[in-house]
């Protein structure tokens, strides 16, 4: 399996249609790859440099913060980008997210006096949410309810909120913590009722 068919077969767990029908389109090869990730949490990241490495956890935290569950912060997530762009992006895709980074580390401290990671929360959202606004005509928001598809040229904001998301939701603490997490259902259940605020289930096994 090569690195984009484990990308899409991971974007097929993170939108939560790993127990629909598109779970057959993934190869037991996959399915196997899936099963046997190493877990990230042991892997060494050196990618970042320490003001990039802040940047991102304050992007991270901002996207998923913590609240009365558990944050991007508390399941790794930043260490888990820094791993993902390093070592699966391709060189186009890694360019992008560098060059996000860059104008985050020059424009940010120029136009508000400080680093991203040394605003508000109130600050780090509003301009989180003006970059998405300026990015919104990209194919990566087109996609609804279908089985997504790795957009290889998304703009930095969309690549670092879907790795957030993609990071946090299968790491243990977010499949365990935040959706409902049942190692053994046993059985697929199409109609299981579910209460007015209660999670999502956790359709696949954690991988860091």
């Amino acid at each position: 399996m090569n690195r984009r068919e484990f990308l899409e077969c991971a974007a097929v767990l993170i939108s939560g249609t790993a127990i629909s029908r598109f779970a057959s389109a993934l190869s037991e090869e996959q399915r196997v790859y899936l099963a046997s990730a190493p877990d990230y949490t042991s892997q060494k990241a050196d990618f970042f440099s320490p003001e990039q490495r802040k940047v991102v956890a304050a992007i991270a935290q901002t996207i998923i913060p913590r609240t009365d569950t558990p944050g991007a912060i508390d399941a790794g997530v930043p260490h888990f980008i820094e791993l993902m762009v390093a070592q699966w992006f391709n060189e186009e895709e890694r360019d992008i997210f560098q060059e996000g980074l860059k104008d985050m580390g020059t424009r940010i401290p120029r136009e508000y006096g400080q680093p991203f990671d040394q605003l508000s929360g109130e600050q780090q959202l509003s301009i989180l949410e003006a970059m998405e606004e300026a990015a919104s005509d990209s194919p990566w928001y087109a996609q609804g309810n279908i089985r997504r598809a790795w957009v290889s040229d998304a703009p930095f904001i969309c690549q670092i909120k879907e790795l957030t998301v993609w990071g946090f939701f299968t790491s243990e603490v977010g499949a365990t913590q935040v959706l409902q997490y049942n190692v053994m259902p046993m059985r697929f259940d199409g109609h299981a009722p579910r209460t007015p605020g209660e999670t999502s289930w956790a359709p696949f096994n954690f991988y860091h």
